[in-house]
């Protein structure tokens, strides 16, 4: 089985978007650099952040994420992002009425089956658990191997939780990883067990 990393960008102040669901400045760094990041065009970061964000992001099958985000992003149309092979959605509702059935997706009902899904169609390469609610259910559950964390110089105050609403605690190792890019602080920390 391949590692389960909880992963986004966030605020000093632990927060992945503002009470409105905009991420704000948090993807700033993905467009600031001057090394495309992708064959987009659009993702130009440091040549530091480029070095340990180019290989974990080819190294990421599948992506897990709440209803909530697959909604928000009008399901990136049928294409998961960031040449992910497959999106598992954590959901008790069936996919949109009219989706496209052909599309990588996959609607489960509850995050344990969500990330056994995500495993499978993803062998030995990442599971990416997007943070957030179901991230924060997925730690909760025990089933994160490491947390990566692109933080920002930035304090929103309120909004959507890194770790959603987990109300215990749990220790992680020392990061194992701490790179500072430009408008970024890149860390990486195993879950403890």
């Amino acid at each position: 089985m391949g590692t389960v990393v909880l992963y986004s960008s966030v605020s000093v102040d632990g927060f992945v978007a503002d009470d409105n669901d905009q991420p704000g400045p948090l993807f700033d760094w993905l467009t600031s650099g001057d090394v495309p990041l992708d064959d987009s065009g659009a993702l130009q970061v440091s040549q530091t952040s480029h070095d340990y964000i180019r290989p974990y992001w080819d190294q990421i099958a599948v992506t897990v994420v709440g209803r909530r985000v697959f909604d928000l992003t009008d399901g990136w149309d049928g294409t998961p992002p960031s040449g992910i092979d497959h999106v598992v959605v954590v959901t008790h509702r069936p996919a949109p009425e009219g989706w496209n059935r052909e599309a990588p997706f996959h609607f489960v009902d509850g995050v344990e089956a969500a990330v056994a899904r995500a495993q499978e169609l993803a062998g030995d390469r990442i599971v990416e658990v997007a943070a957030g609610d179901v991230g924060g259910q997925a730690l909760t559950a025990g089933l994160v191997d490491e947390v990566r964390m692109d933080v920002v110089p930035v304090v929103f105050g309120s909004g959507k939780r890194f770790f959603g609403s987990v109300d215990a605690q749990h220790l992680l190792e020392d990061p194992d990883v701490v790179l500072q890019g430009d408008r970024v602080l890149h860390l990486r920390y195993r879950v403890r067990r």
